[in-house]
Order: C-alpha cells, then sequence, then structure tokens
C-alpha cells in the first residue's frame, strides 16, 4: 500500500520540529567550551582577547581593526584578530583569527568570503605542516590558489594570484575541514552538551602568477613559526585530524 503524500509531509514536519525542540533543550543546558588558541575573556564583555606575535622570523607586523563591515557581520560574541606580516622584501601576508561565542554564525564556509571579495579559486589542496615547540605535531591545512585581477593605481588591470591557507581549531580539536568542523561542533554538543568554541585561522598572501608555489614556501615557514605562539598544541598526537 502506497504512503499518502501528505502523510509523509507530515512525518517530516514532525521530525523537523522534534529535531529543533532537541536543539533548543540542549541549547539551554549547554557549556560553552575552551578555545584552542590562547585567549582571555575581557573584562565585561563576552569576547576574548587574543595576540597574534608582532615579529616572526624576518616579518615585522602592523595589527589590522575589523572594518565596518565585519563589525556589523559578525555576531556580538565573536572574537577577532588580524595582523599584515611584512618581510623586508615586501612580502605581506595577512592573517586573521576568528574566534566563535555561543553563535556559531561567527564561523562561514570559506567558499563564499574570497569570491565576495572578488576572487576566483582555483586548486584546492590538503598540506599538513610540522609545528615544533615543546609538543610537536602535525597541522593540517587547506591552500587554496586563487586569481584575480585588480586595478594598480595609475588606472591599469593587473592580474594577480593568491594563495589562502586555513584550518579551524578548538579545545584538543583541529581540521581543515569545514564539513569535519560542523561535524565535530553537534557531536560534541549532543553526546557531551558541550558548545566548543572553535576558531578559523586563516593566512593570504598576493603574488604574481606563477609564484604561487614560492609564496606557499614562505607562508608555510611564517606558518610554522607562529602558530606555536598563539595556538595550544593537542594533548595527543593521535587526536590531531587530516582535512579533505
Amino acid at each position: 500500500m502506497k504512503t499518502p503524500k501528505w502523510l509523509l509531509v507530515f512525518i517530516a514536519l514532525a521530525l523537523m520540529a522534534g529535531t529543533v525542540g532537541a536543539l533548543t533543550r540542549l541549547k539551554a543546558h549547554q557549556r560553552l567550551g575552551k578555545p584552542g588558541i590562547k585567549a582571555t575573556l575581557i573584562p565585561g564583555s563576552v569576547a576574548m582577547q587574543m595576540d597574534l606575535p608582532g615579529r616572526v622570523l624576518d616579518f615585522t607586523s602592523t595589527n589590522v581593526p575589523e572594518s565596518e563591515v565585519e563589525l556589523g557581520y559578525f555576531p556580538k560574541d565573536t572574537s577577532y584578530v588580524r595582523r599584515l606580516y611584512q618581510a623586508p622584501d615586501g612580502f605581506g601576508v595577512s592573517t586573521t583569527i576568528v574566534l566563535m561565542g555561543a553563535d556559531r554564525t561567527s564561523i562561514h564556509r570559506p567558499d563564499y568570503c574570497l569570491p565576495g571579495q572578488g576572487w576566483t579559486i582555483g586548486s584546492k589542496t590538503a598540506v599538513n605542516i610540522p609545528i615544533g615547540g615543546e609538543h610537536p605535531y602535525t597541522l593540517p591545512v587547506l591552500k587554496w590558489v586563487t586569481h584575480n585581477s585588480l586595478q594598480t593605481p595609475d588606472g591599469r588591470k593587473q592580474e594577480v594570484s593568491g594563495v589562502y591557507v586555513f584550518w579551524f581549531v578548538a579545545d584538543n580539536e583541529q581540521t581543515a575541514s569545514y564539513v569535519q568542523f560542523q561535524y565535530y561542533l553537534l557531536r560534541d554538543l549532543l553526546f557531551a552538551g558541550v558548545l566548543q568554541r572553535w576558531a578559523y585561522i586563516s593566512y593570504f598572501a598576493i603574488c604574481a602568477p606563477g609564484e604561487e608555489d614560492a609564496a606557499f614556501e614562505r607562508m608555510e615557514k611564517l606558518i610554522a613559526a607562529s602558530v606555536p605562539e598563539y595556538q595550544l598544541a593537542p594533548k595527543e598526537k593521535d587526536s590531531v585530524r587530516a582535512g579533505h
């Protein structure tokens, strides 16, 4: 006997209502997890203070405050820090950390941000970067090569490439996959009642077309040297998960 369509719709709506109800109850009793980066609560605020190192290798840096667009876009409990690192020869890398609070919409899909700024995403490659320090580990990241056409000061169009490297980290958890980050977040919320405070970390550099590999090589060294200054090492080596 064929199930009536109205009954299928009713069952689907009931399941959706049950899921929303369960998540609502979880939200009422959840506790916020610890971040996987070095951060301290700002007195009188729900946000946290995060610091990127001022000098790394031969890179000096300047702090870049949030733009008006970002201030209006992020939820109020979002914590944010960005620094622009510059080598003596002018090579620059923009580094950003976005740390969520109780509102997980602080962290969005990386696929949305770059195209919204005019960048076309080309290749996507999973890379493991060795991180030293007292507790060495391997950091899984995604490396995207992007392309854009920028206007020079004299009004000409110039074709450029961009190398974008990013990953996500929480308390003893890390991944380069946005889907996997969402899975871990929901798993911990459902089974432990903990809303992990995830951070989205990214490094971005602009280079001439054909120089993407050389740019990434310099970025990789910067990442390996700077990450131990602000990111907590996983407690166990087998907790490191590769992104995809």
